[in-house]
């Protein structure tokens, strides 16, 4: 059964990354990937198909008009650096850059229990919204350095979200957004849980 629709709330903009697609060293093969993305300095405009600047090497599972952007808590920061001190490679207990799990935005102030598929992220000059949850796939357990980063992701939810551009314009570092919410018949931790079962077997 669907939990009661969280109120409105508001958020902050951490970082605005991008990236462009590069060799990486995963499952034992080089392939293409544009998981790794950097940090932007100043607004970076955002039209139907995602951020200047951005690129996707796999457009089956990431980009197009419903996965123009993803988004990414800044709060699963501190549980990723753990798991990766588990792992051993994190090998002096480093902060990870915003950027690191292949996000576009890195938000302050929303987690995924408080996301609803629908709900709109407006922005001092832009509106995105809510699409889907990230699924995670080899390239983030390559990126993350471990085998069971996938698993992680899966076991404790924390997945981000993509969105589309509704209205396009610009996003900078240091802004404040407010979800407005969309019609909420699914929430976001529910559509993630309905696909557990292909990424725990």
């Amino acid at each position: 059964m669907p939990t009661s629709p969280a109120p409105p709330c508001a958020g902050t903009v951490t970082s605005v990354n991008v990236g462009t697609a590069r060799a990486l060293l995963a499952g034992g093969r080089r392939i293409l990937s544009a998981i790794g993305k950097q940090p932007v300095n100043g607004p970076v405009a955002v039209g139907r198909l995602g951020l200047a600047g951005d690129a996707q090497a796999d457009l089956s599972v990431h980009g197009g008009l419903d996965k123009a952007v993803y988004a990414y808590p800044a709060e699963h920061a501190a549980f990723w650096q753990a798991r990766r001190r588990e792992h051993g490679v994190s090998l002096f207990d480093e902060a990870l850059p915003p950027g690191f799990v292949g996000e576009n935005l890195t938000l302050h102030g929303l987690l995924e229990t408080r996301v609803w598929i629908g709900d709109e992220l407006h922005f001092p000059d832009c509106v995105l919204r809510v699409t889907a949850p990230r699924e995670p796939c080899f390239k983030f357990n390559a990126v993350m350095g471990y085998a069971q980063a996938a698993r992680d992701m899966v076991q404790a939810g924390c997945c981000g979200w993509y969105m589309a551009v509704d209205v396009a314009g610009t996003i900078a570092a240091g802004q404040a957004f407010t979800l407005v919410p969309g019609r909420r018949a699914l929430g976001l931790p529910q559509a993630f849980a309905a696909k557990r079962v292909k990424h725990l077997r």
